[in-house]
């Protein structure tokens, strides 16, 4: 086939033509019927029938008339030219089969399938009209117009080519479709040749390109537009791939699913085996048990019934026996009195006789007086006696019921199960055993040689966990529980120390010192125990935010005091927790810091007895000092001298500023000092203290810098009333100020080995107010 235009429209006019179809022949009437044939497609590369149309052996071909050989190629011919003058279009109906079946973005790809696929599946084109037998190509060939062979090759716009061989065109036509009528006559109902079912092998095995929807099969595309699958759903084979890939894999993981469910359920049933064995140990030990128990309750009842017999019967004899002997006796009493009256019968003298006589009458009649019991004091039958076996029925009927369970285990504490007040204690029974309730016990663990003697608290639970209340904060405790059901109750289990929660930490406000870039935090734990660490909790005070969101947490501190670095010209809330084995406490009361300048505190312990630190923290008087070394009681760390103080440790490099309010009238010494300067001392006489001095001469105000008892001449014009010192530990240096006229008014350069404390102390009564928290003056810097 040279043309995929020519030889569909070809075949589609040959679909109306009883020379080149098995159809009933086309009445002569149908000549009339209106220019423009209407086409039927008919799929000649998927169905059997076309072969059909090609005659297997041309020797039978003059079994027709040569008139109705002639007439039908005419009439095949009219129908052609008509095809022809209609302006058939193949381009378009495929394009339109393409957009019906959704196929237009492949419509490129099946035209070249319909061209130059099944053009290379043919042979190549032979000449002549003469058909070798058999030869598909031949047969194709002869109803093969030029007209249709140059379309296929050029576009419908390029019209000279197939104009120039229109008249040629018609009458190969009408020749080859002569041909094709004489094939169909002579073509046998039954026989194919081999080169037939060759050809159509070749065929079915072309490479598939498209995969049908509905069949789940390989197909081509051609077959989709015009073959059996053409109303089936198709997809691109590439795409059908994967989604079988995908379906596959989807079925794989279902089955790994099943195999680990199969193996899950093969290792439940091994256990559900050995669990067996182990309930039948334990069901034929609770049978043997029961078994002796009643065994030994039923010898128990025969040894005591038998002991009940034999003391009845020793009880009959003893009294039979007492009757006897009693029997006998007065038998022998009548014996001795029936002779000795026989003797006195015998007696002939009356007078002896009748003495006699007297005495026999009156031993006769006390004798008779007595009365004699003839009847039996016991009688031989026995009492007739009923065991009871109710007890035994109760053991028998026990056998089969429920064991006693077998003991819990007690699980360890848990991370965060417990609260300042409260525990909560899990436990498990890793058996099958029937459980109806449980009683857990506690107690506090003392380290106290009588622990013992501490009180038990006992709870019956349903559950296997209980929350404990109304405990000890940061207190340890021991748990042990046991199961119970209706056969009894288990032994108890090992027994498990849990731990509470501390209480909360309390922040020691007035020790808490600060800079513009830390703060020194020290607080105090509320509980006899120890605990494990602390965590610091910051929150930074903002215009929008309150506080409540952490920023920053310091985990893991082991003493009660820690620095912390910090943004200058901020303002935080620190909250602290204490932290042991039980868990966390709560938050502390918050505190706030400021590090818009240097923060301290005044040491009591440090102060004289004659100096009062008032109600603000920050100022110190004294009223008198006609005995400055009195014999007020006095700290082991107070000064005992100099009425003076010390203010808390300033641990931060950098620059610290304070101002303290003096009045012009008082004298006072105002400086800095390592913490083991001499208490006995005076501030600024040795060589562990920094200070300024004011004193009041007859003709002036004289100020003094001392360190080691030294100073330098100089003369200040102006009294300050409001002193600002400046320390700064990263120069070395020292400086005063006149604060209210930003005069600076000397500086101490030294190497401070140590961090320093504030220093304060008055020598006339009076007041010094010291102001922290100020932000470095600006004109400090200046020369």
């Amino acid at each position: 086939m040279s043309s995929r235009s020519g030889s569909a429209g070809e075949y589609e006019t040959s679909d109306q033509s009883p020379s080149c179809s098995a159809s009933p022949p086309v009445p002569e009437s149908s000549e009339t019927e209106a220019e423009g044939l209407i086409f039927y497609h008919m799929d000649l590369y998927g169905s059997k029938e076309r072969f059909d149309i090609f005659p297997e052996d041309l020797s039978g071909q003059g079994d027709r008339s040569w008139g109705d050989t002639r007439r039908e190629p005419a009439l095949s011919s009219q129908k052609f030219q008509r095809s022809q003058e209609a302006g058939y279009d193949l381009e378009k109906e495929v394009a339109e089969l393409a957009k019906m079946y959704g196929l237009d973005e492949d419509r490129e790809k099946e035209l070249e399938l319909l061209g130059g696929h099944v053009e290379n599946r043919w042979p190549p084109a032979r000449t002549g009209k003469a058909k070798s037998q058999g030869s598909i190509y031949n047969a194709s060939k002869s109803i093969s117009p030029v007209k249709d062979q140059s379309q296929s090759t050029k576009p419908q716009g390029l019209p000279d080519e197939a104009s120039q061989d229109e008249e040629p065109s018609k009458a190969r036509a009408e020749d080859e479709a002569e041909s094709c009528i004489q094939s169909r006559e002579g073509l046998s109902s039954g026989g194919m040749s081999d080169e037939w079912n060759s050809q159509a092998v070749s065929e079915e095995e072309e490479v598939a390109d498209v995969f049908c929807s509905t069949c789940k099969i390989p197909i081509r595309a051609f077959d989709k537009l015009f073959g059996e699958h053409k109303d089936h759903e198709v997809a691109q084979l590439p795409s059908a791939m994967e989604s079988e890939k995908e379906e596959i894999h989807k079925n794989m993981c279902k089955l790994e699913e099943q195999i680990a469910q199969m193996e899950n359920f093969a290792c439940h049933l091994e256990e559900i085996f050995i669990t067996v064995e182990e309930n039948f140990g334990r069901q034929e030990q609770n049978f043997e048990v029961h078994y002796n128990n009643a065994v030994q309750v039923l010898a128990q009842k025969y040894e005591e019934q038998l002991e009940a017999l034999g003391e009845e019967k020793r009880q009959k004899l003893e009294a039979l026996y007492g009757q006897l002997v009693s029997c006998g006796e007065h038998l022998d009493t009548c014996k001795e009195l029936t002779d000795a009256t026989q003797e006195l019968y015998l007696e002939n003298d009356k007078a002896n006789f009748m003495k006699a006589a007297v005495a026999m009458v009156d031993r006769l009649e006390e004798f008779l007086k007595k009365e004699v019991d003839l009847e039996l004091s016991m009688l031989p039958d026995f009492e007739k006696r009923v065991i009871d076996f109710s007890e035994v029925e109760q053991l028998m009927n026990s056998i089969n019921t429920i064991p006693a369970p077998c003991a819990p285990v007690i699980n360890p504490q848990a991370p965060n199960a417990a609260t300042g007040t409260s525990l909560r204690v899990c436990w498990g029974l890793f058996s099958d055993d029937t459980v109806e309730s449980y009683q857990l016990c506690y107690k506090p663990v003392s380290n106290e040689t009588h622990s013992d003697e501490q009180a038990e608290h006992t709870l019956k639970v349903k559950e296997t966990y209980c929350t404990i209340t109304n405990l000890l904060p940061n207190t340890q405790y021991e748990f042990w529980v046991s199961a119970l059901n209706a056969a009894g109750i288990s032994p108890p289990s090992e027994r498990a120390v849990y731990v509470t929660a501390p209480s909360p930490p309390t922040i020691k406000s007035k020790k808490i010192r600060s800079c513009e870039n830390a703060a020194l935090v020290c607080w105090e734990s509320r509980d006899v125990n120890p605990v494990d660490s602390y965590t610091v909790e910051l929150s930074k005070l903002t215009d929008e935010e309150d506080g409540d969101s952490i920023t920053e947490s310091i985990v893991g501190i082991p003493n009660c005091e820690v620095i912390i670095h910090l943004q200058p010209a901020q303002s935080y809330r620190i909250c602290v927790r204490a932290l042991n084995l039980g868990g966390s406490s709560e938050r502390s009361d918050p505190v706030l810091i400021h590090t818009t300048g240097t923060y301290f505190c005044l040491n009591e312990d440090t102060a004289h007895p004659l100096l009062a630190i008032l109600g603000d923290g920050f100022t110190i008087a004294c009223d008198e000092l006609e005995n400055p070394e009195c014999d007020l009681p006095v700290y082991d760390n107070s000064f005992t001298r100099c009425i003076g103080i010390l203010g808390s440790l300033i641990p931060f490099p950098g620059k610290h500023y304070w101002e303290v309010e003096v009045e012009e009238d008082t004298e006072y010494r105002i400086g800095v000092a390592f913490e083991n300067t001499p208490r006995h001392g005076y501030l600024g006489a040795n060589n562990s203290s920094w200070c300024m001095r004011h004193i009041i001469t007859p003709s002036r105000h004289k100020y003094e810098f001392l360190h080691s008892g030294m100073t330098p001449d100089i003369r200040i014009t102006i009294p300050p009333r409001r002193l600002g010192i400046l320390l700064d530990y990263e120069n070395c240096r020292l400086s005063f100020f006149n604060a209210d006229i930003a005069q600076h008014l000397y500086a101490f350069n030294a190497r401070f080995q140590h961090y320093v404390h504030p220093c304060f102390a008055l020598e006339t009564p009076g007041i010094l107010r010291i102001h922290t928290g100020l932000a470095v003056p600006p004109w400090t810097a200046l020369p």
